[in-house]
């Protein structure tokens, strides 16, 4: 990965909530819609991101990301990265935490003490989830734009903003509408810059 290439700025946002009640359940790869809630964080979020102006917008291929990059820059093309989608929970997709400690009460333990070698059941694995994004990255840099603005997922946006940052980000961020953006230094590092929030 290369700090020569042109971009210099990501201003990474986590889509609005969701008629799936993303607030509360695990939705990867099933393609819920934004919800009216949803709809007003991403609007409120638009008015904070309104000065930064993004030479490109990318999304996720999920309805909830490109519905959001398109509240959020109305009229720009989006480009779609389907890398960016969410990991897939496999057969916890779509259930609340609770559910998921009903069904699988050994394994949730597991999920929840980050026990070594843990994947979701029939899901995603970590290794591949985190290739595709990496992937997916690695185009993102060889864009020719200073600054892009990309809407996609919680892990998503963790996995790039740590991959770039190769520091760690408290478990809650981002939240449900907020973005982060990360700066390249003139020596090729990247840091992040400012934790925003539509709230």
């Amino acid at each position: 990965m290369s700090f020569l290439a042109s971009v210099s700025r990501f201003v990474l946002v986590r889509h609005g909530d969701t008629v799936g009640e993303s607030s509360i359940r695990y939705h990867g790869k099933t393609d819920v819609v934004l919800s009216r809630a949803g709809r007003m964080q991403v609007e409120r979020l638009r008015e904070v991101l309104h000065p930064l102006a993004c030479d490109c917008v990318v999304s996720s291929s999920l309805s909830r990301a490109w519905q959001t990059a398109t509240l959020l820059d109305p009229g720009a093309e989006i480009r779609i990265e389907e890398a960016f989608e969410e990991i897939c929970f496999g057969r916890w997709e779509g259930l609340t935490r609770e559910e998921i400690a009903a069904l699988d009460p050994e394994l949730y333990s597991d999920w929840q003490s980050r026990k070594p070698g843990f994947e979701f059941p029939d899901g995603e694995t970590r290794e591949t989830f985190q290739s595709r994004v990496g992937s997916g990255l690695e185009r993102l840099l060889a864009l020719p734009a200073r600054s892009v603005l990309v809407v996609a997922h919680k892990g998503v946006v963790r996995g790039l903003a740590e991959s770039l940052t190769q520091t760690q980000l408290p478990a809650a961020v981002p939240e449900l509408g907020e973005a982060l953006t990360v700066q390249r230094s003139p020596t090729g590092d990247w840091q992040i810059q400012e934790d925003l929030s539509g709230r």
